[in-house]
């Protein structure tokens, strides 16, 4: 009877702590609205969780998965998260050759890719030969950093949205005394841009693909 006992007296402290890591995973992964947006983020709150009670800008600035937000889909939760990495130096954009790639917020792995292909390609019969892997887009595709390894250098509209969304509100990292790249590109000129509020003020404009410029790079969160 007392084996009997200590069976079953075992058998509810098994129980009861299992029901209790149960309670906390639950807790851990639902909305609480006592602490910070922040907070639930780093607590495993699913986006769109923390949307139905949020809005979208308190999102804007927070520093996750190894750069800060400063673009969040509202319908799927996914976002694009970015930060400086010009402690490299100033970096050569590489073979100059004619290509169009695209502005649009999100579309700059797609971009950084085009562009890694078109050194690849180039015979510069039109252009300039760089001549090596020494440049932004491939350090950029082949980087592993802040744990991990699927940067890219972003958009035109998506280095604006970082500036609004990120740098005027005070967040971020970028150095206001650089200049640095976009994948965007027209014809033989890509769009750069600075974060100097009184020179430039957030916006992107046509530069030169043989001045070196600072790396900004961004990943996508799904």
């Amino acid at each position: 009877m007392k084996h009997t006992k200590l069976i079953l007296f075992f058998s509810f402290l098994a129980l009861t702590c299992s029901k209790d890591e149960s309670v906390d995973l639950i807790l851990h992964n639902a909305y609480n609205a006592e602490i910070t947006v922040e907070q639930n983020l780093n607590n495993g709150v699913d986006i769109l969780d923390i949307l139905e009670a949020n809005d979208v800008n308190s999102l804007y600035g927070i520093e996750y998965n190894g750069g800060f937000i400063f673009d969040v889909n509202i319908e799927d939760g996914s976002m694009i998260v970015a930060t400086d990495y010009s402690q490299i130096g100033s970096v050569a954009w590489g073979d100059v050759f004619s290509l169009d790639t695209s502005a649009e917020i999100g579309t700059g792995d797609a971009n950084t890719q085009m562009i890694v292909d078109g050194n690849q390609n180039d015979n510069s019969t039109d252009g300039f030969e760089f001549g090596s892997n020494d440049y932004a887009f491939k350090i950029v595709s082949d980087l592993e950093y802040n744990d991990n390894n699927d940067w890219f250098i972003p958009s035109r509209d998506s280095m604006k949205a970082i500036f609004d969304n990120v740098h005027s509100l005070g967040f971020g990292n970028f150095n206001e005394s650089l200049i640095y790249w976009s994948s965007t590109k027209v014809g033989y000129s890509p769009y750069v841009m600075g974060f100097n509020f009184d020179s430039w003020g957030g916006e992107a404009f046509l530069g030169s693909c043989a001045s070196p410029n600072g790396i900004l790079i961004a990943r996508k969160i799904n």
